[in-house]
């Protein structure tokens, strides 16, 4: 009888120690499947959602509250006169297919993103640098042909991350980093799938492994969520279901603040966009308050310009483009289209674009300006829209962090060509006095604001929906990710 008992108890011990373990495991919702899994090669924001931090690292990196702390370079020395940056870099690196990391693969990837033939969408970022010089295996040297205040914030982009040699060319389908994780399986139009990285240089992951779930509907991502089939939609699509998961005591609800400029794109060089009245026309027959109650359903900050409001340089522009329709019209016939015009309305998936975007083509329509709506694909609005650039006004939500730069490029998609912006952005880059280059950057959003550049609507909110036994979610974005290198379940 006593043996029975013993092996009763045991049973149940074991039992109670299964029950009770943690999951190891993780199914993470997106609404965008990436176009492919190489951050040097593209533009997609959904890319770095999946790989930034978990599959490929950097020399330096974002933390979750969008400092830049380091990542492959450990440590790092700069000149005295700004011109040279010497990384020394982790030593007993591996990437996942088993090759060492040395100060080659820093040299390749840079070497890489700069060159003159580079596909890379953020290649200004690597403007500046003149040379990288391998100093011993675990050294790399910059030079730069000026100083420049933000390197290290631009190294921590996912554009910038480290690729090696004998693999680059397998990124976009079978990606081989340095990251805590390793690239299992991509089912196309479902999930990828990672796993944990058991050579793992830093701290090693918690999670065994993880899934991305791509969830194109918010009807289907707020039932995948109920049904338990989804752990967790940092993003989620349908803000009008929040009420009911914050109610709900298996959720929890994280409101927090994005890099996201959400903006209606316009295009300055198609007539009648490259005439300035014409645009803050526009800028003029647009309810922001409408837009954010209507598409986001109260989640997003209205802003006039092109800059975060949680950025301490940030200033409140709006203003400058206040909803009045009735100087809508007059500036419409001031320009000469007193009769209106039509023009194209260009819209992505996510449903700040889509529903925004009836929102903002009625709000057009009332100061005579027909905006002809086509819902496209993700990939079909890079190829046509960001690429070709063959459209009049886009909606978009510009991620990326404080990528104002992206007005001092002329051939950028929305095509703003402004030479005194140009020198601005690139004394900005030049400058590493803090409060000079605090001055330079709300000079550069006033300049924007009051060209008229682009609509500027509202910040992004980031509005997540998380099983509340998670822990570790990013609840900010400094940056484009999903970084699951603390996430464990309690």
């Amino acid at each position: 009888m006593k043996r029975t008992f013993s092996i009763l108890f045991a049973v149940f011990m074991i039992c109670c120690g299964s029950a009770s373990a943690a999951r190891t495991d993780l199914v993470l919702g997106m609404q965008l499947e990436p176009p492919n899994l190489d951050p040097t090669g593209a533009a997609a924001a959904a890319i770095d959602e999946v790989v930034y931090a978990n599959i490929f690292e950097g020399l330096t990196r974002f933390a979750s509250d969008g400092s830049v702390i380091p990542a492959l370079a450990k440590s790092w020395e700069i000149s005295a006169d700004g011109l040279t940056y010497t990384f020394a870099l982790q030593s007993g690196v591996k990437f996942h297919n088993g090759s060492l990391f040395d100060a080659t693969d820093v040299k390749f990837s840079l070497d890489r993103a700069r060159s003159e033939n580079s596909t890379n969408a953020q290649k200004q970022l690597f403007s500046g640098i003149t040379a990288v010089d391998v100093v011993d295996s675990e050294t790399v040297s910059l030079t730069l042909d000026k100083p420049n205040g933000a390197l290290l914030f631009n190294l921590a982009w996912g554009d910038a991350i480290v690729l090696s040699p004998d693999s680059f060319d397998k990124a976009k389908t079978a990606p081989v980093g340095t990251g805590p994780f390793v690239f299992s399986r991509w089912v196309q139009g479902d999930r990828i799938e990672i796993t944990k990285n058991p050579d793992y240089w830093g701290e090693p992951a918690k999670l065994d492994k993880a899934t991305f779930k791509f969830i194109s509907e918010p009807t289907a991502a707020f039932a995948a969520l109920m049904a338990g089939d989804v752990d967790v939609f940092p993003v989620f699509p349908a803000p009008e279901n929040l009420a009911q998961f914050d109610a709900d005591p298996r959720f929890t609800v994280v409101v927090g603040s994005t890099e996201g400029e959400t903006i209606l794109s316009i295009n300055n060089k198609q007539p009648p966009f490259d005439d300035r009245l014409v645009r803050k026309a526009v800028a003029h027959a647009i309810d922001r308050e409408a837009i954010v109650n209507g598409a986001m359903f109260g989640y997003g900050t209205p802003i006039g310009t092109h800059f975060a409001p949680h950025n301490p340089a940030y200033v409140d522009l709006t203003g400058n483009s206040s909803y009045d329709p009735e100087k809508s019209k007059a500036l419409l016939i001031e320009a000469g289209l007193a009769n209106g015009f039509t023009t194209t309305l260009k819209l992505p998936p996510p449903s700040y674009a889509r529903r925004g975007g009836e929102i903002i083509a009625a709000q057009l329509r009332a100061v005579g300006i027909n905006a002809e709506i086509s819902n496209l694909e993700w990939a079909q609005w890079l190829e046509q829209v960001f690429r070709g650039k063959d459209f009049g006004l886009t909606i978009v939500s510009h991620t990326e962090p404080m990528d104002i730069g992206i007005y001092a490029k002329p051939d950028y998609y929305f095509q703003y060509d402004n030479a005194d912006f140009q020198q601005l952005i690139a004394d900005l880059d030049a400058e590493a006095d803090a409060d000079q280059r605090m001055k330079m950057m709300r000079q550069a959003q006033q300049i924007i604001s009051e060209d008229y550049v682009n609509g500027y609507l509202f910040q992004l909110a980031k509005t997540g929906v998380a099983n509340a036994d998670i822990v570790g979610l990013w609840e900010n974005s400094p940056t484009q990710a999903n970084d699951l290198t603390a996430v464990h379940w309690k």
